[in-house]
């Protein structure tokens, strides 16, 4: 059995490399795994899954076909498409996670996170986290015309870029004491996320024992996934972005 991680793809039009890549990953790593999780920042964006624009249908098809095999498909929200929802999941075969969630990972529990939560040192940032993941924000961002949203994405991200320039390279990655309380909290050993583009496997302790941080890669100039296999060892592994 075979369980597969990716995460921080940032899928948007301008960059069908990666797109490409993606396809590709389905075609040729993804066929026979039990199990993919995609662990947020799938899109560069998303506004809500009434936008519907031909590569996220292009994607939906996809991740439905390999769904159609009988992998199972769970999505989790980052901190730049947390607004997608059950009709993208629907059609795209895809259940949405929470986040955090703890999974049984062949006999492992392991604690599963986009990992934007962790970077507890970006007050700043926090406060616009818990902003924007509120349901209440959410219906009302939701509400609004398509256009409106369109022009909201564009200008969010264009104050995000500004702001993280002039942030230390230390606030933008995760509290080492926040890693360990939330492995504490969920009682394990064993932690994967993305988020931080900065892809390794940390050794630490929590809860009076050894443990793992594993932080997948972004697909700026790689592909980057984690393979987990039962009776073997965690595998991160990587490829070039071919042009």
């Amino acid at each position: 059995m075979t369980t597969l991680f990716i995460s921080d793809l940032h899928l948007e039009e301008s960059r069908p490399d990666i797109t490409g890549a993606f396809l590709a990953f389905l075609n040729e790593k993804a066929p026979g795994a039990e199990r993919l999780f995609i662990l947020g920042d799938f899109f560069e964006a998303w506004i809500g899954d009434d936008e519907r624009t031909p590569l996220q249908e292009q994607v939906a098809s996809a991740l439905k076909g390999l769904s159609n095999t009988g992998t199972d498909i769970f999505l989790m929200h980052g901190n730049r498409d947390f607004l997608i929802g059950d009709d993208f999941c629907q059609r795209a075969g895809a259940t949405l996670l929470n986040d955090p969630t703890v999974i049984d990972l062949h006999g492992t529990p392991a604690l599963l996170l986009h990992g934007d939560s962790l970077c507890t040192a970006d007050v700043e940032y926090q406060r616009f986290r818990n902003a924007m993941r509120n349901p209440q924000m959410q219906q009302m961002m939701l509400a609004r015309p398509l256009k409106d949203r369109q022009q909201m994405a564009r200008q969010l991200r264009e104050v995000s870029m500004a702001k993280n320039q002039g942030k230390a390279e230390a606030i933008m990655d995760v509290t080492p004491e926040e890693v360990v309380k939330e492995l504490e909290a969920h009682d394990v050993q064993l932690m994967i996320h993305g988020h931080t583009h900065r892809p390794a496997i940390h050794e630490l302790e929590a809860n009076g024992k050894p443990a793992r941080r594993i932080v997948l890669g972004d697909w700026h100039s790689h592909v980057w996934w984690l393979v987990a296999q039962a009776g073997k060892e965690l595998e991160l592994k990587q490829q070039p972005l071919e042009p």
